[in-house]
């Protein structure tokens, strides 16, 4: 008997194509802190998840070099990529900051929809719940 999981076998899934994770690595909390709020403000994610205390280990300058982090991963829309690769490569203090975008094939029917409506600016949403979606 297989055991591989099937969308089918969910709940309320729904397919995720149109969203993404974003993965950035930040030197400490104050900035992963202001590259999320300038994200949230700009709509251009709904969602930062803040992660410290992360060790990276990685070649920098023909030497491998390791050193604390915040992990930022950021739940957005494809659509939003480009203008969110923009404001963080703008931001960010590192010469390289990591922007690593991992695609996403399905998620919650609500949780998506909540995703959706709050990577969209303030009038277009309040206009699709009055219109009823």
């Amino acid at each position: 008997m297989s055991r591989r999981w099937r969308f089918k076998n969910f709940g309320k899934m729904k397919s995720a194509t149109k969203f993404a994770v974003v993965l950035v690595t930040a030197p400490n909390l104050k900035i992963a802190r202001v590259l999320a709020r300038a994200a949230l403000q700009a709509r251009l994610i709904a969602c930062a998840n803040l992660i410290p205390k992360i060790e990276s280990h990685y070649w920098w300058r023909e030497k491998i070099e390791s050193d604390a982090e915040v992990l930022l991963v950021l739940k957005t829309q494809k659509s939003k990529l480009a203008a969110l690769e923009k404001l963080v490569l703008a931001r960010h203090p590192y010469d390289t900051p990591e922007f690593i975008v991992l695609p996403l094939s399905a998620g919650s029917k609500k949780y998506l929809d909540w995703l959706a409506e709050n990577t969209q600016q303030p009038a277009l949403a309040a206009s699709k719940q009055s219109e009823g979606g």
